[in-house]
């Protein structure tokens, strides 16, 4: 029989408490790498008055802009639009099928993120595809015009652009000139869903697939259509944006993963405390003398999950350097 949740003596003991450290320290440790990385590093550079930009600053054209400059931004915005309808459809399905309880498991949370993701992107890339046209119209526009008014030629540089003055523009940080605009705050949350969706699929394939299936499943279960697709279908359509897309991928970023799990863990207790039903994940019944073991294993999961992913946007970004150094695109 289920122990009660709503009795004091189920959270009052160390199991509770063991497990509760772990959660604590997850999330105070990833306050603070956010605190220092995104906060004080910016506002030391500010009091310094330093003009260069760090490495891993956002800019606004990273959340529709490809990683090669030969890839238009409408493939992206096409195969954002239709990783969007497919997993929205999946999603609706799901939840047709199941109930709106079914959002009770950290695997609807993620795919729900996921599917935001994609649904935001598409908007960014449709903004992104109209920029891209009035660039390329602007520069059509000016390339004879301006020359024959000068009366001058200037002549390109080595990857084919013009040679223009550097003054006013700020430098990245390997100190080549670079007068991109800022991300804005949406273009801030944009990329920082992706970062926090892409470990969360990790995570969440990664115990289905490698622990609830194989061990933590009765004999007479089942895989179903829907069960597959929750647990495979957006992690490939993440892929193959993040091969698409020219987004950053510090590694710092990790605490933002990081938080959204524990922001989970916690909203459980919660409810728990509340009401005493079932738990999502059979590992997360803190009745278990093993409990406080489980937790700590799948908070040191995250690093793996997120550190895969990081590997990946490397090699990517390695491979596409090698094999189109004329059209890779460095901010990616």
């Amino acid at each position: 029989m289920a122990a009660d949740t709503t009795e004091p003596s189920y959270w009052l003991n160390w199991r509770f408490f063991l497990s509760a450290l772990w959660i604590l320290a997850a999330i105070v440790s990833s306050s603070f790498i956010i605190w220092k990385c995104e906060v004080y590093r910016r506002v030391r550079r500010e009091m310094r008055g330093s003009q260069q930009r760090a490495a891993w600053c956002m800019y606004k054209d990273e959340a529709w802009r490809t990683c090669l400059a030969s890839v238009h931004p409408a493939w992206l915005l096409a195969f954002r639009s239709c990783a969007f309808l497919v997993l929205l459809a999946l999603l609706v399905a799901n939840i047709a099928l199941d109930g709106i309880g079914i959002m009770y498991f950290y695997t609807q949370w993620t795919f729900t993120l996921v599917t935001i993701y994609f649904g935001v992107g598409t908007i960014f890339s449709i903004y992104g595809c109209q920029q891209k046209s009035t660039i390329l119209n602007q520069e059509q526009a000016d390339i004879v015009p301006s020359d024959m008014e000068r009366g001058t030629y200037t002549a390109p540089s080595l990857d084919g652009a013009p040679n223009i003055s550097t003054s006013g523009k700020v430098k990245d940080s390997d100190n080549t000139i670079d007068d991109r605009e800022i991300a804005n705050v949406w273009s801030y949350a944009f990329q920082l869903i992706f970062q926090v969706a892409v470990g969360a699929v990790v995570l969440t394939d990664s115990v289905f697939w490698f622990l609830i299936y194989p061990f933590l499943t009765s004999a007479s279960y089942r895989l179903h259509f829907l069960d597959v697709c929750m647990h495979s279908v957006n992690a490939v359509f993440l892929l193959g944006d993040t091969i698409l897309n020219g987004m950053r991928f510090p590694f710092f970023r990790i605490a933002y993963f990081v938080l959204w799990t524990s922001t989970f863990v916690v909203v459980q207790w919660i409810i728990h405390a509340c009401v005493s039903i079932w738990w999502p994940y059979t590992f997360m019944d803190l009745s278990s003398p093993f409990a406080p073991a489980w937790y700590l294993a799948i908070a040191l999961m995250h690093l793996p999950c997120y550190g895969l992913f990081a590997l990946i946007v490397r090699l990517k970004n390695f491979t596409l350097h090698k094999s189109f150094p004329g059209s890779f695109q460095s901010t990616c």
